[in-house]
């Protein structure tokens, strides 16, 4: 599915971007990524098309999800506080030259 029409299908909801990232628990900027390549990975474009054909039938797709218990998904390459990228590095224990 292309980009476009996912932002259709997610307007025929009711949504925006950040509204369906919030909905399925990710990063709004890992939603729109996928804009510079212009289509979304088979499984967003499902759940936008499922969620915008429940809501022009009148079905409320919001009490679905709230019903489904899921963590949120873990980010990816995030950096550690003071590690390049998030790097598994270990601090070494250098002498100081003084």
């Amino acid at each position: 599915m292309t980009y476009d029409e996912f932002r259709r299908q997610l307007g025929k909801a009711g949504l925006t971007v950040k509204g369906f990232a919030d909905l399925i628990k990710q990063s709004p900027n890992s939603i729109t990524n996928h804009a510079k390549h212009g289509e979304v990975p088979p499984h967003l474009a499902i759940i936008a098309a499922l969620m915008g054909d429940m809501a022009e039938s009148g079905m409320d797709f919001r009490a679905t999800l709230n019903r489904i218990q899921f963590d949120a998904s873990k980010p990816r390459g995030g950096a550690t506080k003071g590690r390049f990228g998030g790097s598994k590095q270990i601090n070494l224990q250098l002498p100081q030259n003084t």
